[in-house]
């Protein structure tokens, strides 16, 4: 078994943790994630469907302890890089230091990459990476050295995790897929009741929710990093794969609508590429023109919140129109609304619950989630 961390976004461990509890894999919530122990089919799984996590790392040890770049070096090549890496593979390393003697991250990942060498044999090419990417060829390497101990972790994803394969195009101001699927579970959704998002962007909750009702892995249409290990098994991953398409069927209907005609047309796109574009509905209307499905659903949305004061009185009424329309026409809904400002919220006229607390695109967040009555 090993040691593995979901990376999650501020606000989504728990709700990564319960994922990880219906795969019958133990979680247990940490800073920045969440933290399991599973096999190689684990590890294949956790990425396959996990849909509120960044990434997987695969731990290599435990903690161990340098002071200096030399014992750095040393104790590193012991590690078990041959698992990972094969000879002269490209690295890309991605080094955090806090409280240590060890502060200087480009001379930790030189000694990275010299105990590599030490292990494997052949130096590895360091090649760069941004803060929010990892190279497409190279492998990340996670180091965390904190206090003297030095962590030293495996990005098993690739690209991160809420690059599902299918939103190509995006509207303004883009949900990411993790926090979509996140708004979903946070709000209870039953994966088996009407949606409606009357803001919906580029589809990215409607979408969402359709394959969640589907039973369609977020990860069913990409490549991970994992597979370029030396211990990659294909059938065990082929396996995993072939059971995940078992279909199911939806007979409820997933709504979503915006003013921006370009929206629309992105999200019939989006929805299109992801394969469910049978199953969901998008159309361009103001909030007041929402169609009432036949039985209670979901209300969830991301309505616009602008960050420049000029945008406020505008945003208020629409905020207080969206609450009349709710109020007026879907009673005994129950509804999930994204929004930066809980004054916004307020001007619904609806009780809400806004103890979650989340990040979208930088911005601090906060789910309203209650019952329309």
């Amino acid at each position: 078994m090993d040691s593995l961390f979901a990376v999650t976004a501020p606000g989504l461990g728990l709700l990564a943790a319960q994922e990880l509890q219906k795969l019958n894999l133990s979680p247990q919530v940490e800073p920045g994630g969440v933290s399991f122990k599973a096999d190689l089919d684990g590890l294949y799984s956790a990425n396959l469907h996990l849909r509120t996590a960044s990434r997987i790392l695969a731990r290599l040890g435990q903690f161990f302890y340098a002071t200096t770049f030399a014992e750095l070096r040393d104790k590193a090549s012991r590690l078990p890089w041959e698992r990972f890496l094969k000879p002269g593979q490209p690295v890309s390393i991605r080094v955090t230091c806090q409280k240590s003697k060890l502060m200087h991250s480009d001379a930790v990942a030189e000694r990275i990459v010299g105990a590599i060498y030490d292990r494997l044999g052949k130096e590895s090419p360091l090649k760069k990476t941004g803060d929010e990417e990892s190279d497409s060829v190279a492998q990340l390497i996670v180091v965390r050295v904190a206090k003297d101990q030095v962590m030293v972790s495996m990005d098993s994803s690739g690209e991160l995790l809420h690059k599902r394969g299918y939103r190509l195009a995006v509207a303004k101001a883009p949900l990411r897929e993790t926090l979509a699927a996140a708004i979903l579970m946070a709000a209870k959704w039953d994966s088996n009741s009407p949606i409606i998002d009357p803001f919906c962007g580029s589809g990215t909750i409607c979408i969402e929710a359709a394959q969640i009702a589907l039973g369609i892995p977020p990860g069913i249409n990409r490549r991970f990093a994992f597979m370029e290990w030396p211990g990659y098994s294909e059938e065990r991953w082929e396996s995993l794969h072939s059971a995940a398409l078992a279909p199911k069927m939806i007979d409820f209907p997933i709504y979503g609508s915006d003013r921006d005609a370009g929206a629309i047309k992105m999200a019939g796109e989006n929805a299109f590429r992801a394969r469910v574009d049978k199953y969901t509905d998008f159309a361009c209307h103001a909030v007041s023109a929402l169609p009432l499905p036949n039985r209670p659903g979901w209300v969830v949305t991301n309505p616009p919140y602008g960050l420049r004061v000029s945008e406020g009185k505008d945003l208020r009424n629409l905020y207080a129109q969206f609450g009349n329309v709710l109020r007026s026409q879907f009673r005994g809904w129950n509804v999930a609304i994204l929004c930066n400002d809980p004054q916004f919220l307020g001007q619904t006229g609806l009780k809400l619950d806004t103890t979650l607390s989340l990040i979208n695109g930088g911005v601090s967040v906060r789910l309203g989630i209650g019952l329309v009555n």
